[in-house]
């Protein structure tokens, strides 16, 4: 039985070397690299998508229908935190930051709450 040495050529050379250059430069960049949660609301009012919010940025507007609902956007949650409805049931309802809805039956409005992953190179 015959024994083969393997003996590297100047292509292995080269591509070893630019195999371990590809290897340090992805690790320079993944520090930069970094997942981000983005949580948003979707509005809907009367089964249609009014508006969508973005959850990280504090806000306050109103929906006008039949009644009309204040919503705040504070610290990554929402709530419904005024509302001439005749029930209130929206307000009572608290904050809400991770999945789940909030609903005012007499103003037609749901807010779901839902999220994604972003890719962010920082």
């Amino acid at each position: 039985m015959k024994h083969t040495i393997f003996r590297f050529r100047r292509g292995d050379l080269l591509a070893a070397a630019a195999v371990l250059l590809a290897a340090l430069l992805a690790a320079l960049a993944l520090p930069g690299l970094t997942a981000r949660q983005t949580d948003f609301a979707q509005i809907y009012q009367d089964g249609q998508l009014v508006r969508q919010v973005p959850l990280d940025v504090d806000q306050t507007f109103r929906i006008r229908g039949a009644y009309t609902n204040t919503v705040t956007v504070r610290d990554g949650q929402i709530a419904v935190t005024h509302s001439d409805c005749p029930t209130n049931d929206c307000v009572r309802q608290g904050w809400r930051q991770d999945g789940g809805s909030i609903i005012c039956l007499p103003n037609g409005v749901e807010i779901r709450l839902s999220g994604g992953t972003d890719l962010v190179i920082q």
